[in-house]
């Protein structure tokens, strides 16, 4: 019955919508990507709205301008010279189609253009993330190799790893003796996660590592982390996590503004564990989809924005 309802919804939106957008141009001498860029903050309020406008225009020239966008962020071809010159089309062809006089309103072009900056550089940064997550790891492959034992080196730098194929890797949180088959869910990705977090915030990381061995709380540090690498990029592909990349990125979303999410979920993830005082590692799906509840729920708000919290306790 409520899947009727929104639909009738929708449908009665969709037919109105040109009635209200033009009775507001009229009234406010304003088109509606106008409104939203005066009218909304900065940041996922402004590049939400005018996302959801751009997508349901009904200008064959803006429906043009998006597929086309949206194919330059799917190749991963939205950067270098060509990021500015494309952005510059889009700006031009709106203000062409909606008839605004750039010299009437200079501020317009300037933060219609960043939200097209952060609208398809979030789409390109979905590809650039399914691009390593698809990369698998390759035993053979010596990038691949030295990657892992920076790893050991920033996690265990005073304690030298005896063989490669060694149970000590159990020590940060690998199932056996051997890692390569504990990256098979999220690839590459799931490494490069790792050594962002020992490498960017090695004090953060010493901190959870060391809650992971704790005699009652204790818990997988790596398997733990490849877990949240999947839980980051899921809300990066439904785009729960929108909100927060637009909020945070000063420029294109780039993989540091992926990276970073990952280690906020990581830190934060943790104080949620010891807070919950699991019985035994068994509590973890449970734990974990609590966690990611809370997540999605602060990720609604359109001014979220997550940051690193750092503080020691004696857990």
């Amino acid at each position: 019955m409520m899947n009727i309802l929104n639909s009738l919804l929708s449908l009665i939106s969709w037919y109105f919508r040109p009635l209200v957008k033009w009775f507001l141009n009229k009234t406010t001498r304003l088109c509606e990507l106008q409104r939203i860029c005066y009218g909304e903050k900065a940041g996922a309020p402004r590049d939400l709205g005018v996302e959801n406008s751009l997508l349901l225009s009904r200008s064959p020239d803006i429906k043009n301008m998006v597929a086309f966008l949206d194919r330059l962020s799917d190749g991963r071809k939205l950067s270098g010279p060509n990021q500015e010159n494309v952005i510059q089309y889009a700006v031009h062809t709106v203000l062409r189609v909606k008839k605004i006089n750039p010299k009437f309103h200079p501020q317009f072009g300037k933060s219609f253009a960043k939200c097209i900056e952060h609208i398809w550089g979030y789409r390109q940064l979905i590809q650039e993330v399914e691009l390593l997550r698809t990369t698998q790891y390759d035993a053979d492959n010596e990038d691949h190799e030295a990657k892992l034992m920076m790893l050991w080196n920033l996690l265990m730098p005073s304690v030298k790893l005896e063989a490669r194929v060694t149970k000590q890797w159990q020590d940060i949180g690998f199932q056996g003796d051997d890692p390569k088959t504990d990256f098979r869910g999220m690839g590459m990705l799931g490494l490069e996660n790792l050594i962002y977090f020992a490498q960017e915030y090695p004090g953060p990381a010493s901190h959870v590592l060391s809650h992971s061995h704790h005699p009652q709380y204790g818990y997988a540090y790596s398997i733990v982390g490849i877990n949240l690498t999947s839980m980051a990029y899921h809300m990066l592909k439904d785009g729960s996590a929108k909100t927060h990349v637009y909020n945070v990125s000063k420029q294109m979303p780039s993989m540091k503004i992926f990276h970073q999410f990952y280690c906020y979920l990581f830190y934060e993830f943790d104080r949620f564990w010891i807070e919950a005082k699991p019985r035994n590692v068994m509590d973890f799906s449970y734990i974990k989809e609590k966690f990611e509840n809370r997540i999605r729920i602060s990720l609604a708000n359109p001014n979220s924005a997550f940051r690193i919290n750092i503080s020691i306790d004696n857990i």
